[in-house]
C-alpha cells in the first residue's frame, strides 16, 4: 500500500488540484491549455521521450504493434460486451477501444516505473492517439481522418522520433534541451486539466458505468497480457502496455458520438476534453 500511494499520490495531488481550483470558483482557461498542451507540450514530450530514451526501433515497433492489436481485440470484444450488458454496440465500441492513456495513463506510468518505462508509456499513448484521429473520426462520421491527421502536430513528432530511431541519432544539444523544457509542463498540466474536467461532470447513471468498468478493466488487461507475451515485449513494456489499457475511459470518445460534423481537431469542446 505505501508503495501504490507513492504512485498514485502525484496523480490524485495534480487532479485534486484542479478540481478545487474550480470549486472555489478561480477562473481556468480550459480552451488555451489544452491547446498548448496538444500542439506544444505532446510533441515536446514525445521528442524528449523517445528521441533520448533507452528504446531500440524494433522494440518501438513492437510496442506500437502490440497496442494496435489490443486496440482492435478490444473493439471485436464490443460486440460481445453490447450483448452481455443488452446496449447498442455503437455505444459501447469507442469507450471499449480507447482509454485515457494521456493525462492520467502517463503519469501513473511516470510514477510507477520512473523515466526507463516513461518512453513505453509515450508509444501506448501515440498510438491509441493516432486510432482515435483516423478510425474513431472515420466511425463516428466526424470529417476527414487523414485531414485531421495532417494537422496533428504529435504525428511529426513521432516521424521525427522514428527516423532518430532507426538512424541511431540524436538531437541537437539546443533542440534537446528546448523540448525537454517544453515538456516539462506537460504532465502537470494534463493532471490539472483532468481535475478541472472532474469538477464538471454529473453523474447520472453510476450503476451503468460501473458495470461497464468492471467488464472492461479485467478484459482489457487480459489481452494486453495475452499479446504482449505473443509479441515478444520486454517485461517492463509489457507492464506497462497491461496498465495502459486498463485506465479509464477517455472523454473524448464522448464527442465522437455527440459532437456535431466539424473538424474537431480545431474546436474548442474536442481540445478541452481530448486529454481528459
Amino acid at each position: 500500500m505505501p508503495n501504490f500511494f507513492a504512485v498514485m499520490a502525484p496523480v490524485l495531488a495534480g487532479a485534486g488540484l484542479g478540481y478545487l481550483w474550480v470549486r472555489l470558483g478561480h477562473p481556468y482557461p480550459v480552451d488555451f491549455i489544452t491547446r498548448l498542451v496538444f500542439n506544444i507540450g505532446t510533441p515536446s514530450l514525445v521528442l524528449a521521450s523517445l528521441a533520448g530514451a533507452d528504446i531500440d526501433a524494433a522494440t518501438f515497433g513492437q510496442t506500437m504493434l502490440a497496442a494496435s492489436l489490443v486496440i482492435i481485440c478490444m473493439g471485436a470484444a464490443t460486440f460481445l460486451v453490447a450483448k452481455l450488458l443488452r446496449r447498442s454496440w455503437r455505444v459501447l465500441i469507442a469507450p471499449m477501444m480507447y482509454p485515457n492513456t494521456g493525462n492520467m495513463g502517463l503519469p501513473v506510468v511516470l510514477y510507477a516505473f520512473g523515466s526507463a518505462g516513461f518512453a513505453y508509456g509515450i508509444t501506448v499513448m501515440v498510438t491509441v492517439s493516432l486510432f482515435q484521429f483516423t478510425l474513431g473520426a472515420a466511425l463516428s462520421s466526424q470529417g476527414n481522418p487523414l485531414k485531421t491527421l495532417v494537422k496533428t502536430p504529435t504525428v511529426y513528432a513521432i516521424i521525427i522520433s522514428m527516423a532518430l530511431l532507426l538512424t541511431g541519432t540524436s538531437l541537437p544539444p539546443w533542440l534537446a534541451n528546448t523540448v525537454d523544457l517544453m515538456s516539462g509542463f506537460t504532465v502537470p498540466l494534463m493532471l490539472i486539466t483532468l481535475g478541472v474536467s472532474l469538477a464538471s461532470i454529473q453523474v447520472k447513471n453510476l450503476r451503468s458505468g460501473l458495470g461497464f468498468s468492471l467488464v472492461r478493466v479485467p478484459l482489457a488487461a487480459g489481452i494486453a497480457w495475452l499479446i504482449a507475451g505473443w509479441v515478444g515485449l520486454p517485461p517492463l513494456a509489457q507492464s506497462i502496455l497491461v496498465v495502459q489499457m486498463c485506465m479509464p475511459v477517455a472523454v473524448f470518445n464522448y464527442l465522437l458520438l455527440s459532437a456535431p460534423s466539424e473538424n474537431l481537431l480545431m474546436s474548442p469542446a474536442w481540445c478541452s476534453a481530448q486529454r481528459c
